[in-house]
């Protein structure tokens, strides 16, 4: 697989044909004749496309074509003298490069034109960064997950009014497979019945959705630490009353009252 520049979309088209399989039928060491055709560009108006078509036996390269250097190119014994062979073809050498206008652009605009009318809803997930307090800022950050195409919008809201500070975002990030994903983080200071909520809004959408952000409860280990310190005070203050009153006795015993 090859990239050209940097893509928005990976722009390739594959097609492999096995021509030839095994003489013998369902034997383990058979062999195998296959063409693999690729189609690759990087703009909208294909004016970069290119053509590699390859022909393998057994996995091995035998004869490569590539429309950028427009001659095929021989990889074996075989391979070298029929790329010579066909290279002087004056014919079929102009009918393989003329491949790129009638066999890649015709697939690749079908192609566009299958991928540009699907949408995909982003999936959105708001999660905690870092935990605030009165006095300390909270992190919360919005994701949005799998969605196509790239366009989006994702941003917060205070009690209703859009936040236009504190905020740090990335760019749509491609997942590799034409999905993508985006995140933002708001930073802020908790306050009591504040409403903390992210928005997206994508084509997917029929209007801007709305997602509100509900901090989780307090760890309970908190409480447990508190109830903890509470005992074990409780247990030392009554040590030491114990001990205390183990004194006065033995003070009260020694001196005969």
């Amino acid at each position: 697989m090859r990239e050209r520049g940097k893509m928005t979309l990976l722009k390739l088209l594959n097609f492999q044909h096995i021509l030839m399989l095994s003489v013998f039928t369902g034997a383990a060491n058979g062999y195998y004749f296959q063409t693999w055709t690729q189609c690759i560009y990087s703009t909208h108006d294909l004016s970069d496309m290119e053509l590699i078509e390859g022909f393998y036996f057994n996995k091995y390269p035998v004869i490569k074509f590539n429309s950028t250097v427009g001659m095929f190119e021989g990889f074996s014994d075989l391979g070298v003298k029929t790329a010579e062979l066909w290279n002087n073809d004056t014919a079929f050498l102009q009918q393989t490069k003329a491949k790129v206008d009638t066999y890649c652009k015709p697939n690749s605009q079908v192609f566009e034109a299958a991928i540009h009318s699907k949408k995909e809803r982003p999936k959105v997930k708001l999660s905690s960064v870092m935990p605030g307090d009165s006095t300390h800022p909270a992190l919360v950050k919005c994701s949005a997950y799998d969605f196509y195409p790239q366009p989006i919008k994702v941003y917060w809201l205070k009690d209703g009014v859009e936040v236009t500070s504190d905020v740090t975002s990335t760019e749509e990030l491609p997942n590799g497979d034409w999905y993508y994903q985006i995140h933002t983080v708001l930073e802020y200071t908790p306050k009591s019945a504040e409403k903390i909520s992210c928005v997206v809004e994508h084509a997917s959408f029929t209007r801007p959705m709305i997602y509100d952000w509900t901090p989780p409860p307090a760890p309970e280990f908190e409480w447990d630490i508190q109830l903890l310190f509470t005992i074990e005070s409780a247990a030392l203050l009554l040590g030491v009353i114990i001990a205390a009153t183990g004194y006065i006795y033995y003070k009260i015993k020694t001196s005969g009252l």
